[in-house]
């Protein structure tokens, strides 16, 4: 069975002890994080945020494997699809971010197959 999407915002509640809570229920093997590059491939300043936040992460749940992927475009790309949907993309950023999410996945498991 396909679990939601749910995307954690790394300013709210506790996002280390949410994430971790999500991680021990769905049994999850490998950690996808989207990084933030410059459109040249190099990192800014978000993505050095980025990094930050998932070395605490990393520290938090230190047996499960972190994985870095691109996330250029992916909420272009997201608010293309939901348009091609019949969304308004606009005024629904925590839509925008699951169908990004779902993005960065994606380009993971391209990369890996």
């Amino acid at each position: 069975m396909a679990h939601p999407v749910e995307t954690v915002p790394a300013h709210g509640k506790d996002p280390l002890l949410r994430i971790a809570e999500i991680a021990a229920m769905r049994k999850i093997q490998t950690l996808v994080v989207g990084l933030p590059l410059r459109l040249d491939g190099s990192e800014g300043d978000s993505a050095k945020k980025v990094r930050k936040f998932a070395k605490t992460l990393a520290n938090t749940l230190p047996t499960i494997p972190m994985i870095f992927v691109d996330e250029t475009y992916t909420t272009a790309d997201a608010s293309e699809k939901l348009r091609e949907a019949g969304r308004k993309a606009h005024r629904q950023k925590h839509i925008i971010d699951q169908v990004a999410a779902v993005e960065i996945l994606n380009r993971w498991m391209a990369e890996i197959s």
